[in-house]
Parts: structure tokens; sequence; C-alpha cells
């Protein structure tokens, strides 16, 4: 007897905690980020996260 194949749903797309969006930046903050990526080897998407992390844990509403 063969034994079967099990195939497991996949969750649905955002089930992972992470949300798609775009967003509009100056070319100039691209071209930071790019030249901040190549320096870490890091992605640009991990910088943005990590930057934003950093930015919403650090800032003050007046």
């Amino acid at each position: 007897m063969k034994e079967k194949l099990i195939i497991h749903k996949k969750g649905m797309k955002g089930e992972d905690g992470y949300k798609t969006f775009s967003i509009r930046i100056k070319e100039e903050t691209v071209e930071k980020l790019d030249a901040l990526s190549q320096e870490t080897g890091r992605s640009r998407n991990e910088l943005i996260g990590l930057l934003l992390d950093y930015a919403i844990d650090n800032c003050e509403v007046k």
C-alpha cells in the first residue's frame, strides 16, 4: 500500500503577521536606503521595517 501524500492547507495571505502596502517616497530616500542596503547586506524591505519599528518606538506626540 502506498503512503498518501498529505498536503496541508496554506494559511490565508497576511496570516504571517505581515501586511503589504505601497508608499510614495522621495528618490533621494530610495537612494539612501539602497546605499544602506549595500553597506549592511540587508534588503531594502528589512531596513524599512527596522527603521519604522525604531521610529514608532521612539517618537513623541505633542
